[in-house]
């Protein structure tokens, strides 16, 4: 490996184990936010933030989200912060919109709106009912969410661009809460193999394989690879399609699972959910891959590791999905919105040898 500055390191400590470290990953899934009505949000706009607005509830997987417009036109969104998110963490979100803001002003991300007469990045609303919350506000991205749009191939080259304009933008960026542990961080996908549990034996079978090959052949590299804050969570939800244009990319939303970690799970993340049901079964990743190396090139070794890290994503999305739907069978829609992308993924990456889909994407991106 080529030494690099950015490189992670990893504490010798850490361990991929489950148990009490399972748990308390999971505090924030497991346990609902406390509700908030639609007239308790367009107060805290108001009292906040100064806006007069008209209140949609939205869903989300931790926190209390809302849609708000006003009366000219503007809309936001309001995030009430899950209560047991660390206030470090709350921090390290708003603070990597503002580096974003100021490194790369014309990308396409959420700009936070700070609190009236106030140098503060969150306001903290305080009630008799329920542990003081944060609350965020961030302007509304308007476009078609990728799930909805029309698929294609310019589509997925420009996904892959504006990934890498994204890393380069947060390239440099540090928090004292970027290393916080995180259950959708795929480098330690291994501690949630026992959530794979109530799974029929042959899907079991399936995301075991993918984990096995994942702790061969990735873990023992980790401390090796180039590593920096990522959005880590570039599914059809969070990506915005234009509109009309699908093939162009309106933005991306949602930097609550942001972590440091490899570049290589950014990208991986993202190909994940670019899996087609015809034709070479990585040529849809391979078109991200390709056009995100073109602006911030890919080293040989991090190619090789990708199949192996999407692999790793998908198992991880199929565990943490079916144990949280089981608690939450109110909120299990949207929990398991990607299953059928994850598991049709899998089963494709499974088609063929991993020697072959590193050789595969050697030569379409161009790095062999």
């Amino acid at each position: 490996m080529t030494a690099n500055a950015n490189r992670h390191r990893e504490p010798a400590s850490r361990s991929e184990a489950h148990g009490a470290t399972l748990e308390k990953l999971g505090e924030l899934l497991e346990v609902a936010a406390p509700p908030v009505a639609d007239a308790e949000a367009q107060e805290l706009a108001r009292e906040h933030f100064g806006l007069d607005v008209t209140v949609e509830p939205l869903v989300g997987e931790r926190d209390r989200n809302f849609h708000l417009r006003d009366g000219n036109g503007r809309e936001y969104v309001l995030k009430v912060i899950h209560p047991a998110e660390d206030e470090a963490v709350t921090d390290f979100h708003s603070k990597l919109l503002l580096h974003i803001q100021a490194a790369d002003p014309e990308l396409a991300v959420p700009l936070l709106i700070r609190p009236q007469n106030s140098a503060a990045n969150e306001a903290v609303w305080r009630t008799d009912e329920h542990p003081p919350r944060r609350v965020r506000c961030l302007t509304y991205l308007a476009g078609c969410p990728l799930y909805r749009a029309e698929r294609s191939a310019a589509q997925k080259r420009n996904i892959g661009t504006f990934l890498a304009r994204l890393n380069l933008a947060l390239r440099g960026f540090r928090h004292p809460a970027d290393g916080h542990e995180l259950l959708w961080d795929t480098k330690h996908a291994n501690r949630a193999r026992s959530l794979l549990s109530n799974l029929d034996e042959a899907r079991k079978a399936l995301a075991n394989r993918a984990l096995d090959r994942f702790v061969s052949h990735v873990v023992p590299l980790l401390s090796q690879l180039r590593a920096q804050v990522i959005h880590n969570d570039f599914n059809p939800h969070n990506v915005l399609a234009g509109v009309p244009r699908h093939e162009e990319i309106a933005g991306v939303i949602d930097f609550g699972d942001a972590v440091h970690s490899p570049i290589v799970q950014d990208l991986a993340v993202a190909a994940a959910y670019q899996f087609e049901p015809t034709g070479h079964p990585l040529e849809g990743p391979a078109e991200i891959a390709a056009a995100f190396h073109k602006l911030h090139p890919l080293l040989p070794e991090e190619v090789e590791i990708l199949p192996d890290f999407i692999g790793a994503r998908f198992a991880l999305a199929i565990a943490i999905s079916f144990w949280r739907a089981a608690r939450h069978p109110d909120n299990a829609t949207y929990i398991m919105r990607n299953q059928n992308a994850a598991w049709s993924g899998l089963q494709r990456l499974n088609e063929i040898s991993r020697h072959e889909a590193i050789d595969w994407l050697h030569k379409r991106i161009g790095t062999r």
